[in-house]
């Protein structure tokens, strides 16, 4: 009974076990072949990858640029070292070199006192901790993407109020490396800057502007700018500009001093610029001068011609106004007076005195034909068109008006001082009168000048003109 059982349980252990090894073989199957078909998967992915398909992540990260600037990173070893520190620190002061290729002036104004100008500004320095082994000695330029990771000069410019670096299409910014650690960094910047003008002799004015770089934190104990070539390193396209002509170019170097910092390297970008007087000649000067000699026709015209004298002076005062105004309009509000100015109003004074002149004519022959009225000379039926007749041909003080018909000759002369001499009394008046002709002190010829007001007019055509005439000579000769 016992034999049996024993009998029975041996195949029943023997089934176990065979099943348990048949287990064991079947899983370790398995995993290879779900091993194979991850891999096949993979390899299907990298499958759909070249053709078109998904984008593997580890695939991504194999992008030829990227790659190619991890090796330039690696290459120059840039994880290695602080690039927050400049090159030898701690030593003496690291040398950079300048050199400046002006683009254009593209703006000057007089209203803000400033200039635009767009430039390349290269940098030239040695950086040890970027030098790189090299068979050919070639050097490697990069883009800006390389720059935010190593050192470079904060070089910034001196009293400018707007500046920005040009990015059409990418960033304007190259970065040249050279096997020894010589870095070359070039950049294309438009700056507008502070430029103070003296328009003390404006529109015959010259004027002086400078543009100037320095280093914004590293004083002269750590850095040290100057020009990479001497007087070469500042260079200049063909420029033209539409008020001003560039007489000079010139570079030049100083030392800046701030209370808190200390001393400073500074560099100067010196140009000369030469107004056009072209320009203002034919808007301003010609234009006054025009109206000033409009206001001596005036003098030509008779004296009694109230209407056209009087509007004739108004019209060109008022023009005159206008073209101070427009001059003044674009200029800034300085405090003293530019030359101009001095222009403009002595003409407007030339204009406003030949108004003035024929006030004083007009007065003068009001009191003029007033006295004669008193004396008798002028009778009640003299007309002003007579008057006028007489004043085109004669000078009628220097004649004695013979009676008219109808008038009685003690009407004439109803003052017995004021009888004429004998000689002429008795003498038989002749058609064009008697001219009388002695010889006058000079309140003579003052008393003369108020009681002829047509000698006025006369002097005023030569004196105006000759004293307008001189005044030109020294302006002339003093600011051009």
């Amino acid at each position: 009974m016992k034999v049996s059982s024993a009998g029975v349980s041996c195949p029943l252990c023997l089934a176990l076990c065979l099943a348990s090894l048949a287990a064991v073989v079947t899983g370790g199957g398995g995993g290879r072949n779900s091993g194979r078909r991850k891999n096949k998967e993979v390899f299907l992915g990298e499958n759909k990858f070249k053709f078109g398909g998904r984008i593997d992540y580890k695939l991504k990260k194999q992008d030829s640029t990227k790659t190619l600037l991890i090796k330039s990173e690696q290459l120059l070893r840039i994880e290695e070292h602080d690039f927050a520190m400049r090159p030898g620190f701690g030593a003496s002061a690291i040398p950079v070199g300048i050199d400046v290729q002006v683009e254009s002036i593209d703006s000057i104004s007089e209203v803000n006192m400033d200039f635009t100008m767009t430039l390349y500004l290269r940098h030239y320095w040695k950086d040890e901790r970027l030098a790189f082994p090299s068979r050919n000695n070639k050097s490697r330029t990069f883009d800006a993407r390389l720059v935010k990771k190593i050192w470079v000069p904060d070089v910034f410019f001196v009293h400018s109020k707007r500046s920005f670096i040009h990015d059409t299409t990418m960033e304007n910014i190259m970065l040249r490396i050279f096997p020894d650690g010589n870095i070359l960094y070039s950049v294309r910047i438009t700056v507008t800057a502070l430029c103070s003008m003296d328009f003390s002799s404006f529109p015959l004015d010259t004027q002086n502007c400078s543009l100037e770089l320095e280093s914004y934190a590293y004083n002269e104990k750590d850095l040290m700018l100057y020009w990479k070539n001497g007087n070469d390193s500042l260079r200049t396209d063909e420029i033209m500009l539409s008020q001003f002509f560039i007489e000079e170019f010139h570079s030049s170097n100083g030392l800046a001093f701030y209370s808190s910092t200390g001393w400073y390297n500074r560099l100067y970008i010196n140009f000369i610029l030469r107004r056009h007087i072209f320009f203002f000649l034919l808007q301003t000067y010609f234009p006054t001068m025009l109206m000033v000699l409009l206001s001596w026709v005036s003098f030509w015209i008779d004296r009694r011609a109230v209407p056209a004298r009087v509007s004739l002076g108004m019209t060109t005062v008022l023009t005159m106004s206008t073209i101070i105004t427009g001059v003044s309009s674009s200029m800034p509000q300085v405090s003293y007076v530019k030359a101009v100015d001095i222009y403009l109003w002595t003409s407007f004074l030339f204009v406003f005195l030949s108004v003035l002149e024929y006030a004083a004519v007009n007065y003068c022959t009001t009191m003029e034909e007033m006295r004669k009225m008193k004396r008798g000379r002028i009778p009640s039926t003299f007309s002003a068109s007579q008057a006028m007749a007489f004043d085109g041909c004669f000078h009628d003080d220097e004649i004695e008006l013979t009676p008219y018909p109808g008038t009685a000759s003690g009407t004439m002369n109803s003052d017995p001082r004021e009888s004429p001499p004998p000689s002429i009394a008795g003498a038989p008046p002749t058609e064009g009168g008697v001219r009388l002709r002695r010889r006058r002190s000079l309140r003579g010829h003052v008393d003369l000048l108020l009681s002829s007001s047509y000698m006025i007019d006369s002097y005023s055509r030569l004196v105006f003109p000759l004293s307008y005439l001189l005044f030109n000579v020294i302006y002339w000769s003093l600011y051009s």
